[in-house]
């Protein structure tokens, strides 16, 4: 398409959508690779850039969980390490992680992640039912929401529509 031309309302952008546990997720436009600066805490800590997806997870899991990530920087697809077992702690994140496709579910408030773009995409699980997994995220245009097919076969979970993550990382318990 030549020519092709967004028609927004750039006032909206980093305005609240919705919020899950009290942490709003903001607008962040039509272009999902667009930025508003750099986010930290009071204290110094980096949130990530404003209103990206990572931003919103790191900002969740700090205000809400009280949660420091380890390791501060890296794209969303990168919260994800390939080369940690199932079950095992990612010490960059500072978090438990189980790959999708075997026999751990995810669980409300863990940090769902997909490495099928160029950068991967992040998400906080929202709730939990039989079929399905709803998550709250950010920077994902018109869909703050969303909710992905769940299923369970042979002791098996797997999230596998309308994108299939990589896996899922949770706070571990003590």
């Amino acid at each position: 398409m030549i020519g092709y031309v967004l028609f927004e309302d750039r006032s909206k952008i980093g305005k609240p959508l919705t919020q899950h546990k009290g942490i709003s997720v903001y607008h962040n436009g039509q272009l999902y690779a667009e930025s508003y600066g750099r986010h930290y805490s009071q204290d110094g800590y980096y949130f990530g850039q404003k209103w990206q997806c990572v931003e919103f997870v790191k900002r969740f899991f700090f205000l809400a969980k009280e949660h420091r990530m380890p390791n501060v920087w890296g794209h969303a697809k990168d919260f994800f390490d390939l080369s940690i077992s199932h079950g095992e702690l990612n010490k960059q994140r500072g978090l438990v992680q189980f790959f999708n496709g075997k026999e751990q579910t995810p669980q409300e408030d863990d940090l769902l992640v997909f490495q099928d773009t160029m950068y991967g995409h992040v998400a906080v699980v929202s709730e939990v039912g039989k079929t399905w997994v709803e998550v709250v995220q950010q920077n994902i245009f018109g869909k703050p929401r969303q909710r992905f097919s769940l299923t369970h076969e042979k002791n098996v979970f797997s999230i596998i529509a309308p994108r299939k993550p990589v896996g899922w990382l949770r706070i571990a318990k003590n």
